[in-house]
């Protein structure tokens, strides 16, 4: 089997997609993902996964257990897979390439959550009101909005946030942090968001002044 990942040989094939892989192990698991059988149980939540790898991984966001630790800037992660994307924002690596308008991603769920603004698809849908979302994050974060949950506090004044990305935000009111910068003007911003605003004063898309 190892001689395969030299010869690029792969004999097992899938026959409901096609997809081949180097040996039956991987056929197996990959199959999973058809039926959406997840035969290994998080005996803690309840939670499924379908390999045993994942379930380890995941058993110590229980444990806060994180063995897998950066080199280059110390952080740690609970699984290797998470360490492997995450050094690739110190090397610049962005391995998956959208085919569509070549845009490059450093992890494969970031390309899928892309490729989706092209296809229109909008597999997370909310319950309650009906609204479809690409990704779960955005989902979730929009059902706090319904039930009014703010579980991101702010320790210096205490404000409570919908999200952990907009309490990264408003902590750059206390630290005076301004990361984004126009090109044209050099004037900076806390926000992604207000730094595109701004740039439309530039082209005349709008006069809004901040």
């Amino acid at each position: 089997m190892h001689n395969r990942t030299h010869t690029g040989e792969k004999p097992f094939h899938c026959e409901l997609c096609g997809k081949r892989f180097i040996d039956v192990a991987h056929l197996i698991r990959h199959k999973r993902t058809h039926t959406g059988e997840k035969p290994y149980h998080c005996e803690i939540c309840g939670k499924c996964f379908i390999e045993n790898s994942k379930l380890v991984g995941h058993i110590r966001s229980h444990t806060g257990e994180r063995p897998f630790h950066c080199e280059i800037c110390g952080k740690s992660f609970s699984d290797n897979s998470n360490l492997v994307v995450h050094k690739r924002i110190h090397t610049g690596e962005k391995p998956f390439h959208c085919e569509i308008c070549e845009t490059s991603f450093g992890d494969k769920s970031s390309l899928k959550r892309h490729v989706r603004i092209h296809s229109g698809e909008k597999p997370f849908h909310c319950e309650i009101c009906g609204k479809s979302f690409l990704d779960n994050g955005n989902l979730r974060k929009h059902i706090r909005r319904h039930i009014g949950a703010e579980p991101f506090h702010c320790e210096i004044c205490g404000k409570s946030l919908i999200s952990n990305a907009s309490l990264i935000i408003h902590k750059r009111t206390h630290t005076g942090e301004r990361p984004f910068h126009c090109d044209i003007c050099g004037k900076s911003f806390s926000s992604n968001y207000n730094l595109n605003r701004h740039n439309r004063t530039h082209s005349g898309e709008e006069t809004i002044k901040l």
